[in-house]
Parts: structure tokens; sequence; C-alpha cells
């Protein structure tokens, strides 16, 4: 079965490998594209407070490399979240590892639990709530969708968590490390998508955004008779609102991935 897979490079490409080696013609189609800032200083200044923090959120594995690559010469300098001690947070797998490939302790990371197999935000302040109470502060680094309505100095993602935090007492402050945005297709690849509307090809889809730049890069496409897999409940919303013909949900892990696409056959 065909699967165009719309995570964000390198992860599209390692998930239509990993497809591909389970017998499925995977296809690389990212529906986000990834930038670091041309302005360090606010990420900057923010490695420089770490001490007041604590605990930092990191919304995604692009957080974690570009708030640690564009800080290089500060992480090198003294590893300030382990030497601190500070909790580093994430919400799944993929982050999780990028946060360990920089070197701390597992038992410094918190991450919901992967047998649970839910992966955001809600499951993240169920692992981590224990934590948090009146004079705590927590950094969130995430990223910006320059262009966008919400645009913001603070960086543009869902508010659940951060106002769950403010009831029980911390203090939030946000700090952008990338920017994000939809990517410019070739020829090739807008012919691509635009035949997987309609051929019985499944979308994998890991976030609204993506449904959203997918709309705005195909405007006017007939998406009644997609197929796609969803690994949030959100997401597969995004997908029906776009006009997808069906949508079946997963949780965000390789089995769960590949038993919603089985069970399109």
């Amino acid at each position: 079965m065909r699967v165009i897979v719309t995570r964000v490079q390198p992860q599209a490409r390692q998930w239509a490998q990993a497809l591909a080696q389970q017998g499925h013609d995977a296809v690389a189609l990212p529906l986000i594209d990834i930038r670091g800032l041309a302005d360090t200083q606010l990420l900057q200044q923010a490695w420089q407070q770490l001490a007041h923090y604590t605990a930092v959120m990191f919304v995604s594995a692009h957080a974690v490399n570009y708030f640690y690559e564009q800080n290089k010469a500060l992480a090198l300098s003294g590893q300030a979240l382990i030497a601190l001690n500070i909790r580093a947070w994430t919400t799944g797998p993929a982050s999780r590892a990028a946060v360990l490939a920089q070197g701390l302790p597992a038992g410094q990371v918190d991450s919901p639990p992967v047998e649970a197999g839910q992966f955001d935000s809600e499951a993240l302040w169920q692992t981590v709530q224990g934590q948090i109470g009146p004079g705590a502060r927590v950094l969130i680094v995430r990223g910006d969708t320059p262009g966008s309505p919400a645009a913001s100095p603070q960086g543009v993602g869902r508010d659940w968590l951060a106002q769950r935090l403010q009831a029980a007492g911390a203090q939030v402050e946000h700090v952008v490390a990338y920017q994000r945005g939809a990517p410019v297709w070739s020829t090739a690849q807008a012919a691509v998508a635009a035949a997987a509307a309609t051929d019985g090809s499944v979308w994998l889809l890991s976030s609204t955004e993506a449904v959203a730049n997918l709309r705005q890069l195909l405007p006017g496409q007939d998406w009644s008779a997609a197929r796609a897999v969803a690994t949030h409940a959100r997401i597969a919303g995004a997908a029906r609102q776009a006009g997808f013909g069906r949508v079946v949900p997963a949780s965000p892990t390789l089995a769960s991935v590949l038993a919603s696409i089985e069970s399109l056959a």
C-alpha cells in the first residue's frame, strides 16, 4: 500500500524507511518546513536564566535540537540542565530521545509512559503535575509560524499545559527555538500529492498544522476519496474538516500506525 508520510524531515524519511521495511510503498512528503532563527538573542537569554527554572518543556524533537544547536557554546560550557538538575519535559518518544542524545540522564527527563500510547500535553501533565506548586517556573521551548495570525515572540502552539501550570501556581515563560512554515513543493511533489488524493494512498498525518498546509498547497482539491491515518484526535478532526473521506486514528508508534494502515486495506 502507498503511504504518504507528512512528518517534518528527517522524521519523514525515517518513518518512510520503517514503513518500507514492513512492505509498504512509503513516500516522504513533508507538510511542514523547519528552519533556525535569524536572531537568537532571546534564546540565548533563556539559556543564561536556566538556573531560575524548575523545568524546561520541549514541544518537539526540533525544539530540543534547535535549543541546543543555537546555544552550542553555552551548552558545552556548562551542560546547564544537568548541572542545575532542572527537569526536562517532553511529550513523546522522539523528543525524549532528542533530549537524551544531548547527554541528559534518563532520570532527569519526564515523558508520558510509552505503554500508555498517548503523547500529548494532557498525558505529560499527568506525569509531572506533582512537581509543580506555587513559585515554580517553567520554560516552554517551541516554534513560531511567521505570517500566521497567531504569530508571536512567544511562539505558536497549544496553551493547554501552560494554563494548567498557571492554575497550579507556576510561572510560565515561552521561548522560540525555530520557525515552521509550509514547504515549497516541486512540480513533481505537487503531482504526487494530487494523485494521492484519489488513488487509494494513505496519508499519515501527524499535526493539524500539516493538514492546514496541505489545504494551502493544494487549494480546491477534493479530498472526499482520500484516506488518512491521524496520530491524534485533533488531527483526525482537522482531516475530516478538510474533507478526507475516511480517517482512522492511531497512536504515534510504528505498531499502532501499521495496524491502522492495514485496517484500510
